[in-house]
């Protein structure tokens, strides 16, 4: 009897931490929803975007707004960021290809930046 008493209790332990999961996974979402809607308000009210692994878990929500101005946003977990972006009603594209990079629009800082990078410009910092 012991020994079923404890299966039935481990499952109501698992459901528990799921809920947890579940309740954290939301409010995340919740958060990063309303930071894509603010951008997308921002920059021309509407807003594309494109989700890429960064390590240890998290997630770059890379936002491309409709006047070309471009933004990260960082998520815990690929559920999470996929979640905020349906309820800020922000298209994701699968891939930060032609199509979404070429309504990115770059600036002097930008440009000054690659270049510092790559070429001997002024230093990072």
């Amino acid at each position: 009897m012991a020994d079923t008493k404890q299966a039935d209790e481990q499952p109501a332990a698992e459901e528990r931490t799921d809920a947890r999961v579940e309740k954290r996974t939301g409010r995340h979402a919740a958060r990063l929803a309303k930071e894509m809607r603010a951008f997308a308000g921002a920059h021309g009210g509407s807003t594309e975007g494109q989700l890429a692994h960064i390590g240890r878990g998290k997630i770059r929500v890379a936002l491309v707004g409709a006047d070309g101005e471009w933004g990260n946003l960082v998520a815990d977990s690929r559920e999470e960021a996929r979640r905020g972006a349906e309820q800020a009603g922000i298209a994701l594209q699968d891939d930060f290809d032609g199509d979404l990079a070429a309504k990115v629009r770059t600036g002097r800082y930008e440009w000054t930046r690659m270049a510092g990078i790559q070429v001997g410009g002024p230093a990072n910092g």
